[in-house]
């Protein structure tokens, strides 16, 4: 007892000064490492990061509270000299404010922090009068009131701007902020009565209707490849439009004229380059201070941000230089240590922000609009290709991969995960959901295949709709149907895409697998053959991501698209077949792990319900060829789905559609007349389809709530969708009629 009294002890005496270290060493991680989430999609630093987010504010906030009840802050904080009395404990007042005003790079860790600005305008009251209360009670010399002064007024601003940014990004705020003025249109009225007038005197009055613009209607379009420079400007120019879409509002049809005409022109990488960067711009507005800090307002707090410590280190300097032969002792000597650590953390801090700053796309854009600026906006941007060059993702590039064969395979009936499933129905801890998630989802790198497969898509789409909106609109529904309707197996694979949305990604889901794992192992090939020495079969290569093609087809990383002959078929194929499987396991994980990314459905009951019976299904028997997904699908696809009808079977009780979906499974095997290419082709272009449509159905502020994890693909196709003129967005169908009356005299 005695030697813990003594730790105690020891703890109140230097709990103060631990305290005000940690805050300042929280800061420069969260400066450091806050902007990492825009790119980087890993729990290991999306931890750490919330933890020092919230920690953050708890020890500023208790060590300035420890502050206002300390009483050693005359006695035990401050230096006796024949000059006067200099206190340092309170001089670290302002800085725990300081930090308070957090870093620009991590304002919100996730947008609804942005819904708490006022509690934060509310804490920026309470914790300055705190710190001046703190100010008072000490009553200083003098010799340190000019710099405490100083740092005070800093810290309050830089408090503020916190303050205002996570206004500024609110979703009512954000929302109202993009909000047209209101346009009553021509008068109508006034032209009625003019037209009236004319008729009412005998004359022969005639209306002529003038279309305000004609869309541009030129399909074929030569693509360029554009400058870095000039991508990342239209970005920022786009980006000022289509950043309405997160706010759920609308787009006009100039707007999709305009945005169509540039990305038809684009190649893929540049147009996923622009997107990426709109997106990032997007992350920083929603997490950030780049509302706030990016405007001559900004710019100049900044600079007085950096000017405030600097001076008060000079000032602080000065008064240790007026005690010189004074002997400090032991405890003295440590606070004022920290001081100058305080003061060159803040220092640092500070000039870290302003180079952020500097070599900011905002700040090239900026300067580029300005032609004096010009020649500066170009060795900004060379620091910017230098930081972040082109060929670099500017979201973490990542989509994570769950399979429904392999989950119920492996989740084995333990007593461990009957105690999960216990509390999760009975208590709703949702630990079986957790554990499921880490365990049994993967993340693999999005493909250039996949994004090619993808672009190739939507721009096809793009060129091939006409003019009307309701076209452009309905593209956006189909979820299956075109593809279906290109190879002219509407009629008989239909069902399977008209049924409810997550019933549909679930059958295409088993059926893709089944697909896949009842592909016929070819005769294995010697290493001169031509397959980069892997000599595996078809579905041991797929399944490991080889995407190697025989030696008259590209190269691995090549893009395949229907349009192009020069891939071999069994290059082809791999190629059909490994981005079939990527955003089938894709979407599966977005039904059960993302279900607010996805409309309103019932998609995880029908997957638990789905589960349920293979699980039951697979361990019927014990035998080793259930033992693995190859052995697995075998015997769902041994099944006889002919001899009755799934659904008359079962009922409507059980969502299960595990059998409906081995009936799509053999229907898309037993296909007359189709080779494997265009087997393959057709459930590329199905699920192509299933993405876009998802993506286009989900809300704004779900695209917004995934931008802080490292974004998601899903949120890259909605955006380019919108981009080529896709979708729902454009409610505004034409502009101004200009109505023109025409007299005969």
């Amino acid at each position: 007892m005695v030697k813990l009294r003594r730790v105690w002890e020891v703890w109140g005496e230097w709990e103060i000064r631990v305290l005000v270290l940690t805050s300042l060493s929280l800061q420069v991680f969260l400066l450091l490492a806050g902007g990492l989430r825009k790119r980087r999609a890993d729990w290991w630093l999306r931890m750490p990061l919330w933890l020092a987010y919230l920690l953050a504010d708890y020890v500023a906030v208790y060590a300035l509270g420890k502050m206002s009840q300390s009483e050693r802050l005359c006695d035990g904080g401050s230096l006796d000299a024949a000059a006067g009395e200099v206190h340092l404990l309170v001089f670290w007042a302002p800085f725990l404010i300081l930090h308070l005003g957090g870093q620009d790079t991590i304002t919100a860790f996730a947008v609804e922090d942005n819904e708490l600005w006022l509690r934060h305008f509310l804490s920026l009251l309470s914790q300055v009068a705190l710190a001046g209360y703190v100010y008072w009670k000490s009553r200083p010399g003098a010799r340190l009131v000019i710099p405490a002064i100083i740092m005070f007024v800093a810290g309050i601003t830089k408090y503020g701007e916190r303050t205002l940014a996570l206004r500024a990004a609110s979703m009512g705020c954000l929302r109202s902020s993009m909000l047209t003025p209101p346009d009553p249109g021509p008068n109508y009225a006034k032209f009625v009565e003019e037209c009236q007038s004319r008729t009412d005197a005998g004359l022969v009055a005639q209306i002529v209707i003038v279309q305000e613009r004609p869309p541009h209607d030129d399909r074929h379009v030569e693509v360029e490849r554009e400058e870095y420079g000039d991508l990342v400007h239209s970005a920022h120019r786009f980006f000022h439009t289509f950043r309405r879409l997160f706010v759920d509002l609308i787009l006009s049809f100039q707007d999709r004229i305009d945005s169509l005409a540039f990305f038809r022109r684009l190649e893929m990488e540049q147009a996923y380059k622009v997107v990426e960067i709109e997106l990032v711009l997007m992350y920083e507005c929603l997490h950030s201070k780049a509302l706030v800090i990016h405007g001559r307002l900004g710019r100049g707090l900044r600079l007085f941000t950096l000017a405030a410590p600097v001076v008060s280190l000079v000032l602080f300097n000065r008064a240790l230089g007026d005690m010189r032969g004074y002997s400090y002792s032991y405890k003295q000597q440590v606070d004022i240590n920290i001081s100058f650590v305080l003061l060159g953390g803040a220092i640092f801090l500070e000039a870290y922000a302003i180079l952020l700053i500097a070599v900011s796309s905002w700040t090239y854009t900026d300067m580029r609009g300005r032609e004096v600026l010009r020649p500066l906006a170009a060795a900004v941007f060379r620091l910017i290709s230098l930081f972040q060059p082109e060929k670099r993702p500017r979201w973490s590039n990542k989509m994570s991969q769950y399979s429904l064969i392999s989950y119920c395979l492996k989740d084995r009936s333990l007593w461990c995960k009957k105690a999960m499933e216990w509390l999760e129905w009975r208590w709703n801890f949702r630990v079986k959901t957790a554990w499921d998630s880490w365990r049994y989802t993967t993340c693999i790198a999005v493909s250039e295949q996949l994004k090619g497969h993808v672009f190739e898509q939507i721009k096809s789409k793009a060129s091939s709709i006409s003019k009307d909106p309701k076209s452009y609109r309905k593209v956006g529904e189909h979820r299956g149907q075109w593809a279906l309707q290109r190879k002219g197996l509407y009629q008989k694979l239909g069902w399977s895409v008209d049924c409810e949305f997550d019933e549909s990604i679930l059958l295409w889901h088993i059926a893709t697998e089944l697909c896949f794992y009842a592909i016929n192992d070819p005769p294995e090939k010697d290493d001169d053959d031509g397959c980069c020495s892997c000599s595996s079969s078809i579905s041991k290569r797929l399944r490991w991501g080889c995407l190697c093609s025989s030696s008259s087809g590209p190269a691995a990383g090549d893009n395949n698209d229907d349009d192009h002959g020069t891939a071999s078929p069994r290059g082809e194929s791999d190629n059909l077949v490994t981005v079939s499987r990527q955003i089938s396991n894709y979407m599966l994980f977005l039904l059960v792990m993302r279900p607010f990314m996805m409309t309103a459905s019932i998609g995880q009951i029908r997957f638990g319900d789905t589960c349920a019976e293979a699980k039951n299904f697979f361990r019927r028997g014990d035998d080793d060829e259930t033992r693995d997904e190859k052995g697995c699908a075998g015997s769902l696809t041994a099944v006889d789905t002919s001899i009755a009808e799934p659904r008359d079977v079962k009922g409507d009780r059980s969502k299960s559609v595990l059998f409906q979906a081995c009936k799509l499974a053999k229907q898309l095997r037993e296909l007359e007349g189709i080779t494997d290419v265009t087997r393959w082709q057709l459930i590329a272009g199905v699920w192509v389809e299933m993405l876009c449509h998802a993506a286009g159905k989900c809300s704004g502020s779900a695209h917004a709530r995934q931008l802080s994890q490292g974004g998601e693909l899903l949120t890259v196709v909605w955006l380019l969708m919108a981009h080529f003129g896709v979708g729902d967005q454009y409610r505004v169908e034409s502009g101004h009629a200009r109505s023109k009356l025409i007299v005969d005299i």
